[in-house]
């Protein structure tokens, strides 16, 4: 077990067993007998193999290393499984509120709507030769002008909008 282990880490760590052994301060043939499974490191020397490996040594001991590489693999499959989840639910949630906040706005264009109909366009009996009153009347006709002839597109807009941001069910 520990030859196997030991052979298939050195070798994910792309090192030689010459690297190996200049790192562990041995020769090349001691890395080849251990690897072989012919002779067996001290414990003092398993500690320096999992240093250099970086590896526990429990891991050069007893656990399959092929093993931890599909345990790794299902563990990041299952956080990239959340990631997704959570970036579903942040899309769901924004797309939510956009629908809402188009709802706002046909609401808040019809209000306006309605309260320029209401108002009947006051301004137009104001007298003007006073200078703060013809500002006053200016402003508020030019808002009502630009009001009515951009609101309808922005409305018709906002209910596109809203169409397309529809829960599906």
């Amino acid at each position: 077990m520990l030859n196997e282990n030991m052979k298939a880490i050195r070798k994910s760590k792309g090192l030689s067993q010459q690297e190996l052994a200049v790192k562990l301060n041995v020769v090349r043939q001691t890395v080849s007998k251990w690897e072989q499974g012919l002779s067996v490191p001290d414990s003092n020397m398993l500690i320096s193999i999992s240093e250099v490996l970086e590896t526990p040594v429990s891991t050069l001991l007893g656990e399959t290393v092929i093993e931890a590489e599909v345990d790794g693999l299902k563990a990041i499959s299952a956080k990239l499984e959340v990631i997704n989840l959570q970036l579903a639910r942040r899309q769901t949630t924004g797309k939510r509120i956009l629908h809402w906040l188009l709802i706002s706005l046909c609401v808040a264009i019809a209000a306006i709507f309605a309260v320029l109909l209401a108002l009947e366009s006051p301004y137009l009996g104001w007298d003007y030769s006073d200078p703060e009153t013809a500002v006053l009347g200016v402003a508020v006709h030019s808002f009502e002008w630009l009001f009515v002839r951009i609101a309808p597109v922005i409305l018709i807009c906002a209910i596109i909008g809203i169409f397309l941001t529809r829960k599906k069910t």
